[in-house]
């Protein structure tokens, strides 16, 4: 009599639910339709779980909400202390804005909450290490962040609102010209026609910007 094989379950198991696994698939709903697409239930639903089990491992909703904005403000490059400081800063406000892009949702929720998760605490902590051992003082230095952050906010938000895709910016102004009549807004009109001729592209420059606030903070600086 032939032996007897044990009946086996070919499925996978499951992999285990953890707060690490809940924000993955939380970040990846927020990513691909923002904040009013979370909801506990359908968060469960993507796991595949009841949504009581996720309050194991997350106390609400405001807690993962909370966790995505440090995930998020953790993928940000930290100011460095070994070089000049506008270099730093440069290159932290160009890596927080790339982020801020590949999570849309992200530059609102970082405005409108009070964040103090680790990786918060530590990004602010390097800005501010950052400008205080390049000479400013700490009330200027926390002026001198906020500043940066808030053009860099209103900067992203405004690239992930804007009506216009750029590659239609010479179209568009053709089909704008005629509100704009040369002897009522002759200087709207002359650079409409700029963008029209493809003289000029239109297109805002983060890095313009950025560069004009960090210059204009140079005279702040106490020397030593």
């Amino acid at each position: 009599m032939p032996d007897l094989i044990p009946e086996t379950n070919s499925s996978p198991p499951s992999t285990p639910l953890s707060r690490g696994r809940i924000l993955a698939v939380a970040m990846t709903l927020v990513d691909q339709g923002g904040l009013q697409a979370l909801s506990m239930r359908r968060l469960a639903q993507a796991l595949g779980v009841k949504a009581m089990s996720l309050y194991n491992h997350i106390a609400n909703k405001d807690d993962l909400i909370d966790s995505l904005v440090d995930q998020v403000v953790s993928e940000i490059e930290l100011p460095s202390l070994e070089i000049a400081w506008k270099t730093a800063l440069r290159q932290r406000a160009i890596s927080a804005h790339s982020v801020l892009l590949r999570h849309p949702w992200a530059a609102l929720a970082l405005m409108s909450r009070i964040n103090v998760g680790p990786a918060m605490l530590r990004y602010i902590d390097a800005t501010l290490g950052c400008l205080v051992d390049a000479g400013f003082t700490y009330e200027m230095a926390d002026h001198a962040w906020n500043a940066i952050d808030s053009y860099l906010y209103g900067f992203t938000l405004q690239a992930l609102n804007f009506p216009l895709d750029p590659a239609n910016y010479s179209e568009a102004a053709s089909s704008f010209v005629p509100n704009l009549p040369v002897d009522q807004y002759p200087y709207m009109n002359h650079l409409t026609h700029l963008v029209i001729e493809k003289r000029y592209n239109g297109l805002h420059d983060f890095e313009f910007g950025l560069d004009l606030i960090l210059n204009g903070l140079e005279p702040w600086r106490v020397q030593s």
